[in-house]
């Protein structure tokens, strides 16, 4: 599903732990590292959404997570040219997102990457809350900034 301005509507996925840090995943075969994210299906509310890319990805349930937050709107992104699929109709140029913050509410082991036949990610890791803005790629930098300081300033500022 790609609007009239050709962005796939998104959904981004901030998890803390206990210990207010985040879960940073590594993207299969690859060293590129991202919060889990996914697309909005069409009849799919953005909540949908994160409940079934939280089970596809990470493999959570929504048993095991209170939603902490969400962002106002979209957050956009644009991919860089070579990444845009020229021939593909209709023409994606980049994401529009709308950011959850979650808590994680059971152990680490509930958390799988391979539970299903075409994972996306091969390694996780918990890391600083600010750490993934030195590490993402750098035209998701943006969006990623203003979802964490979003965040932040009106959920976590008594905890960071």
């Amino acid at each position: 599903m790609i609007d009239d301005d050709g962005y796939r509507p998104n959904v981004g996925i901030v998890l803390l732990n206990k210990e207010n840090h985040v879960l940073w995943a590594r993207r299969i075969g690859q060293n590129a590292w991202q919060f889990p994210q996914g697309g909005i299906r069409k009849g799919e509310t953005a909540e949908d959404a994160l409940y079934r890319e939280l089970k596809e990805e990470i493999g959570l349930s929504p048993d095991d997570i209170k939603i902490l937050a969400r962002t106002d709107g979209w957050l956009k992104y644009d991919l860089p040219q070579n990444l845009i699929r020229q021939h593909q109709f209709p023409l994606c140029i980049g994401q529009k997102q709308v950011w959850f913050l979650l808590r994680l509410l059971t152990d680490d082991d509930a958390i799988t990457i391979d539970g299903t036949d075409t994972p996306e990610f091969d390694d996780w890791r918990w890391v600083d809350y600010w750490f993934p803005l030195k590490e993402v790629v750098s035209f998701k930098k943006n969006v990623y900034n203003q979802a964490l300081e979003f965040f932040a300033k009106n959920v976590l500022d008594k905890y960071l």
